[in-house]
């Protein structure tokens, strides 16, 4: 026992120097010979593996035919071996080893050769691959992980060198899926499947198309009906199923399995139907939600939805972003369609109502608050944002195949009702919605990628909407304001969600300069669209604007009736006054069907600790960027060597706010509650009255005019101060492509500002 290990060792050890091997293959693969089952495992069969020596002997042993070499290795004895599981799993490492080494192209000739050679050994007389697959069959999982890691690499090899499927190998998968759910190996042949085609996507082979099509056509015509006999099992009859390890590998393994299917299909131009049937068939999936399983399994199901619609599948599995669609996929369109219209149909039958969200906070993986843990308990966002963003992007494409406007209306008004019910339902307290717009902002703060992906499909459904409600009112006015309405009844007014982004970031230009720079997001094509939108719609960014000022103002003035001993205490021990009352409800009075949030009775009707409970909160978009959380450029544009005396970060140093003056507010306060009968118009005139040197900025930028706003006038400046960056960087060349597209737009928008 000792011999084999001792020869093992010495075979692995140069293997990692990349030597060359002196003694024959024959010798080298009776040494990696496996053992012929699981069985002989065990001690006492050991004794009867083909590669253990008796004592010193030199002789040869006969084992099916298969003669035993005498040992020429020169062997020393530094260890002592009593498992034969440690011989196996030194065994299936050095013939990983040896495959990946061939693999890699970087051996000398003789060397690879060598290798190539113990391999063909080992799979000809030895039958290497039924010895990995009876292994599946073993209790130790170390052991089963291994052989399946060896075999997986074993058909690769085959798969680019010879372009030859392995016969054992397409003989077990079969097996195994027609036999589900009966079959213990299925986990073994889904996590092989998925490792095989990853090792092709990943080749710099010009042939991998025609590689993977082979090796995906011999199970093709079976995976059908395997998909809906997983989907249809619902496993009612197992017992603890959520915490059963066994069911919530497979179903993992199954779900990557999906994910790299359908990425091969983008990368390769291939529509075979296991690379499909995802989209054709995720009606009877969605059930999963309901299912007695692991919540880890459902949070990767509802994002692998996510990532078919917004044409991510396998950007984590394989670290790489999807290729450009060169080519268009014939059948993307309708399998996009399928998909969408069957999450809306189950939405429609009370999905999102069955969708369980955990009120526990998840502790890497844990499901229980540690002692000593004050952190709040929050629902799981994750799940909430991925559904959310497949609710948006399914409406989407459901909106862009409607043909008439009241088809169009009715979809938008039942399915958006949906998903602002179940965020309700399900967010925190400090979540809570004061406006139907806000909602994007305030579930996707952390997630900035699907945020702007949320973002540019509401506007996408509104570009959509408009020109049918445009046709349809015929110019009329009240249609118009009617228009106006539902689009913030329902959450989706581009204007409110632009201004509730900019408002996160503090109105800093350095921030959307940083998304406009980054490949990650979708925020290039997002704000292009709404800067055309901006164009044509003025008046409406306007009255949003006004709206915004008024309910902000407005609940500074209730606020301050309740909290005027807070007021003065912090005016007395405080040089710098900070903006106050930033938690409170800024967007009450924006103009809301069935939202009880948006009349002053209930305002009025709130009590001391309603307002005290409320706290500052970066989902309200504080103004005061100068403080020490302000917002900071994710990338350093300063690290030019171009001469030129003013940098980027002076370029942009004017966007940081300053806040509000203590006797400044007081008067406002003073001032509205004095003409509380007084129209919006004049309490938007009241909100100008600013602290002297922003006043000063914004009079600088053009922002004295009746017709302004300080929130029209602040988002307009931001514009501003990002065509400037932009403009600077273009002009050194550091801009990563041509901008003069968006720069024509942000100059348009901005010369449209100052002629009014």
């Amino acid at each position: 026992m000792e011999a084999s290990y001792q020869v093992l060792d010495q075979l692995y050890k140069k293997m990692l120097l990349g030597a060359p091997l002196e003694s024959d293959s024959q010798e080298y693969a009776f040494y990696l010979n496996l053992p012929f089952s699981a069985q002989d495992l065990s001690t006492s069969n050991f004794l009867k593996w083909p590669c253990v020596h008796h004592g010193n002997q030199a002789t040869s042993v006969n084992m099916d035919g298969i003669s035993t070499p005498s040992t020429s290795i020169n062997l020393k004895m530094n260890f002592q071996v009593s498992n034969p599981r440690d011989i196996m799993l030194l065994q299936l490492t050095v013939i990983k080893m040896m495959i990946t080494k061939i693999l890699s192209k970087k051996l000398e000739f003789s060397i690879q050769e060598k290798y190539c050679d113990i391999i063909e050994i080992l799979l000809k007389p030895y039958e290497l691959e039924s010895k990995l697959i009876s292994t599946f069959h073993s209790s130790d999982k170390l052991l089963s992980h291994m052989a399946a890691k060896c075999l997986a690499s074993l058909l690769y090899l085959q798969l680019r060198e010879k372009a030859v499927v392995n016969k054992t190998w397409t003989a077990f998968c079969l097996k195994t899926l027609s036999d589900y759910p009966e079959s213990n190996t299925v986990s073994y042949c889904l996590w092989i499947l998925t490792a095989v085609i990853k090792e092709i996507l990943k080749t710099t082979c010009l042939q991998k198309a025609e590689i993977l099509k082979q090796f995906l056509t011999s199970f093709d015509f079976l995976f059908e009906v395997f998909y809906c006999s997983v989907f249809s099992q619902h496993f009612e009859n197992y017992e603890d199923t959520s915490l059963n390890p066994k069911i919530t590998n497979f179903l993992i393994c199954f779900l990557e399995l999906l994910e790299i299917l359908m990425a091969s299909r983008i990368h390769l131009k291939l529509y075979l139907t296991c690379q499909r049937i995802f989209y054709l068939k995720i009606f009877c999936a969605l059930d999963i939600i309901t299912w007695p399983i692991h919540s880890l399994v459902k949070k990767k199901f509802i994002i692998l939805i996510k990532r078919c619609l917004l044409h991510k599948v396998g950007e984590d599995v394989l670290n790489t972003s999807l290729p450009t669609l060169t080519e268009q996929d014939p059948y993307l369109d309708m399998d996009m369609l399928a998909l969408g219209n069957a999450f809306l149909q189950a939405v429609n039958l009370g999905w999102l109502k069955q969708l369980s969200i955990s009120a526990k906070p998840s502790h890497f993986g844990g499901n229980e608050v540690q002692p000593g843990n004050k952190s709040g308990v929050v629902p799981d966002l994750i799940i909430i944002r991925a559904s959310s963003l497949v609710l948006l992007k399914s409406l989407e494409i459901k909106v862009h195949n409607c043909m008439s406007a009241n088809e169009v209306k009715a979809e938008l008004q039942k399915f958006m009702s949906e998903l602002l019910t179940f965020l309700k339902q399900h967010l925190h307290s400090s979540l809570k919605l004061h406006h139907h717009c806000e909602w994007l902002s305030k579930i996707f703060i952390e997630q900035d990628d699907d945020m702007l992906e949320a973002a540019k499909a509401s506007l996408s459904i509104y570009l959509k909407l408009t020109r049918a409600w445009n046709e349809a009112a015929k110019g009329m006015t009240q249609e118009k304001e009617t228009w106006d309405h539902q689009t913030h009844e329902n959450g989706f007014n581009p204007h409110c969600i632009f201004l509730f982004l900019l408002k996160n970031i503090g109105f800093d230009a350095t921030v959307l300069l940083d998304f406009l720079i980054s490949s990650e997001t979708c925020f290039l094509e997002y704000f292009v669209r709404y800067l055309k939108l901006l164009q044509g719609e003025r008046n409406n960014f306007s009255n949003v604007c006004e709206l915004f000022d008024t309910a902000e103002l407005r609940d500074e003035v209730y606020a301050s009736s309740i909290v005027t001993s807070l007021v003065e205490e912090r005016s007395s021990n405080q040089a710098t006054h900070q903006p106050l009352f930033c938690g409170t409800n800024y967007y009450a009075l924006l103009p809301l069907a069935s939202d009880t949030t948006t009349s002053g009775t209930n305002m009025e009707r709130k009590d001391n600790q309603t307002v005290k409970s409320k706290q500052p909160s970066v989902l309200i978009g504080v103004d005061d960027t100068s403080s020490s959380g302000a917002s900071q450029s994710l990338v350093d544009y300063d690290g030019s060597e171009d001469s030129e005396e003013e940098s980027v970060e002076e370029c942009l140093s004017n966007i940081k706010q300053t806040p509000l003056n203590h006797q400044v507010i007081t008067k406002i306060r003073g001032t509205v509650s004095a003409t509380g009968g007084k129209s919006q118009k004049y309490l938007a005139s009241a909100a100008r009255l600013l602290d002297p040197k922003e006043f000063s900025a914004l009079s600088s930028f053009g922002c004295v005019g009746a017709s302004q706003t300080v929130l029209s006038c602040k988002a307009l400046k931001c514009l501003k101060d990002l065509e400037k960056a932009i403009s600077r960087l273009h002009r050194r060349h550091l801009f990563p492509y041509n901008p003069s597209a968006l720069l024509k737009l942000l100059k348009h928008i901005d010369a449209t500002n100052r002629n009014k």
